[in-house]
């Protein structure tokens, strides 16, 4: 090799090492690593589906399959109140973990996961807003305690009245129907002389019209398909001056309910007539003497 060669790589070899010396400093002595290798991130946290409200809820409202939703909520911050659908905890990768302690202590209040079998005839007992988790704390299933106050029609009262097959239309009266209230109990006597002396005369009458069936005994909904129910007590919705009528009207004689039919609900309801005993109103007539019985 000629002296001139040999002298051209030379330079360009002290040239290239030059090179890799400057670009080594101006990088701060800190070797480049390719983006693939760079460290994963962290995992996500698991999630649990949680039962929440699809919309504000107000005291009473009966629940139904539209008005909750599961909802995706942090394992770590489950309240054991909450309502879950039973399946362990998972990460937004898909990969099932381990259940957090958080979780296992809400073992008991963990059901299945359709939300329409959960909330069947449930009713809210506190308010509750749109995306709140549901608590049995805030609702109340029929045959607990506390469900027929929420049932209740604000400002109106629960009276029972003693029934039997014959007074409740063959025990074909089932909670949620509407009945008239009849009342029977004995009439003013003929006076001595007069047509029919000594015949017991029977007064009926419609007392209450349109009342609420709230249960028969302690059943507040009846069985599926279930078709009559006989049952020794009827508790029936009322308003105050309602209840004064019912009380009076059982102590005048039996009481017997007359079933209405379904397409009466938005008619007119309450007091009919008044459970008073009847004034009775002695005429003397050509000698003769009768009495008429006079409602008040």
């Amino acid at each position: 090799m000629s002296p001139v060669r040999l002298l051209i790589v030379l330079i360009a070899a002290v040239s290239a090492i030059g090179l890799a010396v400057v670009l080594q400093r101006a990088l701060g002595g800190k070797p480049v690593v390719p983006a693939a290798v760079a460290a994963p991130a962290a995992p996500g946290k698991p999630m649990t589906q949680v039962l929440v409200a699809k919309r504000d809820l107000p005291i009473g409202t009966r629940l139904v399959a539209a008005d909750v939703a599961w909802q995706a909520w942090p394992s770590d911050s489950i309240s054991p109140a909450f309502i879950t659908n039973g399946a362990a905890p998972t990460a937004p990768n898909g990969k099932v973990e381990a259940a957090k302690a958080a979780v296992s202590g809400a073992a008991d209040q963990m059901i299945g996961g359709d939300p329409a079998k959960i909330v069947e005839g449930a009713i809210v007992r506190d308010p509750i807003l749109a995306s709140e988790p549901i608590t049995n704390r805030k609702i109340v299933r029929g045959g607990e305690g506390g469900y027929l106050s929420v049932v209740l029609t604000p400002g109106k009262r629960a009276m029972a009245v003693p029934v039997t097959s014959e007074t409740a239309a063959g025990g074909f009266v089932l909670p949620g129907d509407r009945v008239d209230v009849l009342v029977t109990h004995d009439g003013p006597a003929a006076a001595p002389g007069d047509s029919g002396a000594g015949t017991r005369v029977v007064v009926a009458e419609t007392v209450l019209q349109n009342i609420r069936v709230l249960a028969l005994d302690q059943s507040t909904s009846a069985d599926k398909d279930a078709k009559s129910i006989v049952a020794a007590t009827a508790t029936l919705e009322v308003g105050p001056a309602e209840a004064e009528a019912l009380t009076r009207a059982k102590a005048g004689g039996p009481v017997t309910l007359a079933l209405r039919a379904y397409t009466d609900l938005g008619g007119p309801s309450g007091v009919v007539g008044r459970t008073a005993v009847d004034s009775t109103v002695r005429i003397n007539r050509g000698g003769q003497t009768s009495n008429v019985s006079v409602r008040p």
